[in-house]
């Protein structure tokens, strides 16, 4: 494969990527931006495929982020790949963010009030082993992530659906403004031939 790396990168190596970028997050997101805008589709579907990945990447259903996502987007007329790239959002750097937030706001909603988790009760699930009472274990703090990231999901995919559907549109226009003005300046400026090189 051209340009391919001489050594593959081991897993140590692609998490410390996927935390820290090799060059700078404004390069990164620069890269990923152009990434999402030059997908070939009307904006509204890339806009809808990318607000799917933003609500699938903020439930806490963990590696199945890309099949909510492809699923949410098949439903809504979504573009598959913009939803891919909207899973983006959930990152090992805005999931303590994220899982914090659904929780608390899970809570508010079923509890009346911000509950934290109760780390002795959680101890308690666990002298069973961890295998026999997972869903036990898993189910107090899932219950809340799952009704708050509804609503949290629910609000960040349509701020993200108007702010890629306006920009995709723009960055689209403009694409065709410039064609267009290359395809008028090639017919204005044809080529002549060469007379000197006739026999």
């Amino acid at each position: 494969m051209l340009f391919k790396r001489r050594t593959s990168p081991n897993h140590l190596e692609r998490l410390r990527v996927a935390v820290w970028p090799r060059h700078s997050f404004a390069r990164s997101a620069r890269y990923f931006s152009k990434r999402v805008l030059r997908l070939t589709a009307s904006p509204n579907a890339i806009a809808l495929g990318f607000a799917a990945g933003v609500f699938a990447s903020i439930t806490p259903f963990i590696g199945l982020h890309f099949v909510l996502s492809f699923v949410i987007a098949f439903i809504i007329g979504g573009n598959m790949l913009a939803a891919a790239l909207g899973t983006a959002i959930g990152n090992p750097l805005t999931f303590p963010l994220i899982w914090a937030s659904t929780y608390k706001l899970g809570a508010i909603i079923l509890y009346g009030e911000a509950k934290t988790l109760d780390h002795k009760a959680l101890d308690r699930h666990l002298e069973g082993g961890f295998f026999e009472r997972s869903l036990d274990t898993l189910l107090p703090l899932i219950k809340p992530m799952l009704v708050g990231a509804m609503p949290l999901g629910l609000v960040a995919g349509v701020v993200s659906y108007f702010l890629v559907f306006y920009s995709v549109r723009t960055y689209q226009r403009s694409r065709r403004v410039r064609l267009a003005a290359r395809r008028g300046l090639a017919s204005a400026n044809p080529r002549k031939p060469d007379l000197d090189a006739q026999p």
